[in-house]
């Protein structure tokens, strides 16, 4: 599988600013681990000595480089991060291929509305009785679907993956290994001194294009629905409780908690190890960065940090006075000896 200079210029709508030697590309890599065959970017400053060094044949850069590594083409792009990823999509679709049918070691109810010509069940995969899948979906090993699931068209449902019953999935969601699309809500009532168990009646619905990273946990509702928004993307090892509502195009960070009933508008971002609690609204664009915890709602359009989740300039403020406490203390202790002595 490879790709021509001409085809990358094309993709990436990038401009030729440095000639290289190499005219085909078959590889992506890193700019310091970069072979002739492979394309690779420069998305941080941070790796401009490795770029300078690169044997990469091709690089994509952005317009403020002035210097071109020897030996290789030079592209120039507006973003070249988001440009390199349009070269991965490229040769990854290439490389995978869909094959439609049903493997004859799944077990796919009578009932179970789909086209066998247009759908990809693999070894091992259970679909049970009243569920739907769209056109172009895949559905890999050992994939365990419930009663009554809707599936959309194009999603891709990796192995191990569960998704229980009555649950939805709209189109092109991604569901990484094992995740769990539909488990119970976390719901006790302690009745003459015993946790008993409270029913969990609703559904996950997953909107267009979201995505769900391996080893999460989506609970379903205790009543209606748990939603996680339209471009949403969720990493591995987050836990989203029921009757959680994201927006779209958010993004959820590993181990991120989000307890029950919580929202989050449009566009919010969720850090690694950060935590919401229940029943609190978080405004569109928000971010909170890693082990924020956001114990009451927080306005939109605002960057967080902190338990409890401030502003990040103030919570900065705070940490620096936090920092001097220790000078602090060893000089009034000296001034009170000094005035101990002076008495």
């Amino acid at each position: 599988m490879q790709l021509t200079l001409e085809e990358i210029i094309e993709l990436t709508s990038g401009k030729l600013v440095s000639e290289g030697s190499a005219s085909s590309f078959n590889g992506l890599a890193s700019l310091k681990e970069a072979c002739a065959a492979d394309v690779s970017f420069l998305g941080n400053e941070k790796y401009y000595a490795d770029y300078l060094a690169t044997n990469a044949g091709v690089v994509l850069v952005p317009s403020i480089v002035d210097e071109f590594p020897g030996g290789s083409v030079a592209i120039e792009v507006d973003n070249p991060s988001f440009a390199f990823g349009l070269i991965v999509k490229k040769l990854a679709s290439k490389q995978r291929v869909f094959k439609a049918g049903v493997h004859p070691a799944a077990w796919v109810a009578d009932d179970v509305v789909f086209n066998a010509d247009k759908v990809s069940i693999k070894a091992g995969a259970v679909v049970e009785s009243g569920s739907r899948i769209g056109d172009g979906t895949e559905i890999n090993s050992n994939v365990s679907i419930g009663e009554g699931v809707v599936i959309g068209e194009e999603c891709v449902l990796h192995s191990n993956v569960v998704v229980r019953e009555f649950c939805e999935l709209e189109d092109r969601v991604i569901l990484q290994p094992s995740c769990v699309i539909g488990s119970d809500g976390y719901g006790y009532e302690l009745v003459d001194g015993r946790h008993t168990k409270v029913d969990q009646v609703g559904i996950v619905v997953l909107q267009n294009d979201v995505e769900i990273g391996a080893n999460t946990a989506i609970d379903r509702a205790r009543f209606g629905r748990t939603i996680i928004g339209e471009g949403t993307k969720v990493d591995n090892l987050v836990q989203v409780a029921h009757n959680v509502v994201t927006g779209k195009h958010c993004l959820i960070v590993a181990q991120t908690g989000l307890a029950g009933s919580c929202e989050l508008g449009n566009y919010v971002t969720v850090a690694a190890q950060a935590g919401v609690a229940g029943h609190i609204k978080v405004g569109d664009q928000a971010v909170l960065l890693g082990r924020t915890g956001a114990a009451k709602n927080l306005a939109g359009a605002q960057m967080y940090m902190g338990m409890p989740a401030r502003p990040v300039k103030e919570e900065q403020k705070k940490l620096a006075s936090l920092a001097r406490l220790p000078k602090l203390l060893k000089e009034f202790k000296e001034l009170k000896k000094s005035l101990n002595d002076a008495g």
